[in-house]
């Protein structure tokens, strides 16, 4: 996997250039290909970590030719991801501070501000030097077992609180806070507003009230929010007086009950309740394996696997190699015709 992944990561840089290369990064359906080329099973949840970790070495003394820099990934490594953008940009003499942002706020975007019962785990950042970057990461719910896969480009987040996500990849909805929903945009500006107040504001809106209750029952009972520690997060937040909600959901101690309190305080004092909308039902480009949104598209399914044959054929690996990863996407094909043959679809692939 790791010889293979820079193999055809070199021909796509070669063939469309780098910034493309996040591109596709940041597009679930090729990223779960490109997994399945490499040969891993596409149902586990383990792709993502496979993927990334195997781009991260296999890249690893290429930077300087291909120019994609790879940090983070899986349990305490992704909490070193800073550390190693600071020393790419140390070797590139380029400003490190956007790039340690964008991996910042995506990893605080999708475990505080999308409350979707999902804990973040992996982490990956690639960038290249011109600046642009994408984001692969993934959380875990306990309760059902199941991930969910989030994807960033920077050429697309026009605001990282703001509907951000290039796509989020999962099988299941999930009962979801959501504060970068368009819809919340006043809770945003009302949150960051009351986190510039004294303290006693937001806890004296709360204390009387048994729980929040929102349309999906994202229920939060206020027995959940420790008074004590929430005390202390608004009276940091009243002293930095945040100018808007980045700046809030950027704040170091700034997390997930935080920003429910305020979400809390803001629809019972200005009436404006926060999304409870789940972000995955709308992060598909082309469709869902089961219909959901809706259908693949199979037009551009077909084109992605097109590129990638084309990468393969012109990688420098062992024939052994080559063989074994045609023969991966052969199969593939004929999975796709079975499928179209008994779903009724008769035009040809």
């Amino acid at each position: 996997m790791v010889r293979l992944s820079r193999e055809i990561t070199a021909h796509i840089v070669e063939e469309y250039g780098r910034d493309e290369m996040l591109r596709r990064l940041a597009d679930p359906y090729w990223f779960q290909a490109f997994g399945c080329v490499l040969g891993f099973d596409w149902h586990s949840s383990g792709v993502t970590t496979t993927v990334c970790g195997a781009l991260k070495e296999g890249l690893r003394g290429t930077e300087r030719d291909l120019g994609i820099y790879v940090g983070g990934g899986k349990g305490a490594t992704s909490r070193r991801t800073p550390g190693e953008i600071l020393h790419y940009c140390d070797t590139l003499s380029i400003d490190p501070r956007p790039l340690v942002y964008a991996s910042r706020m995506s990893a605080k975007v999708d475990s505080a501000a999308v409350q979707d019962g999902y804990q973040l785990y992996h982490h990956s950042f690639f960038f290249v030097p011109s600046g642009g970057w994408c984001v692969v990461q993934q959380g875990m719910n306990d309760d059902n077992g199941m991930a969910r896969r989030y994807h960033w480009l920077a050429s697309t987040v026009q605001s990282f609180v703001n509907e951000p996500h290039a796509a989020i990849c999962a099988d299941a909805q999930a009962p979801t806070l959501n504060l970068v929903a368009a819809e919340s945009d006043a809770t945003r500006t009302n949150s960051a507003g009351l986190a510039r107040e004294k303290p006693g504001v937001v806890v004296s809106a709360l204390k009387d009230l048994p729980l929040l209750a929102m349309p999906r029952r994202h229920a939060v009972l206020v027995a959940d929010v420790n008074p004590q520690h929430l005390d202390k997060i608004l009276l940091k937040t009243y002293e930095r007086a945040p100018e808007n909600f980045e700046t809030l959901l950027g704040m170091e101690g700034v997390g997930a009950k935080t920003l429910r309190a305020l979400a809390l305080a803001s629809e019972v004092i200005y009436g404006t309740p926060a999304s409870t909308r789940d972000p995955a039902r709308f992060s598909f480009a082309v469709g869902g394996k089961d219909g959901f949104p809706y259908p693949v598209d199979l037009e551009t399914y077909d084109k992605t696997i097109d590129v990638l044959r084309a990468a393969v054929n012109k990688a420098n690996i062992d024939r052994s190699d080559r063989l074994k990863a045609l023969k991966r996407l052969v199969e593939y094909g004929k999975a796709k015709i079975r499928k179209r043959h008994e779903s009724g679809q008769t035009e040809p692939v």
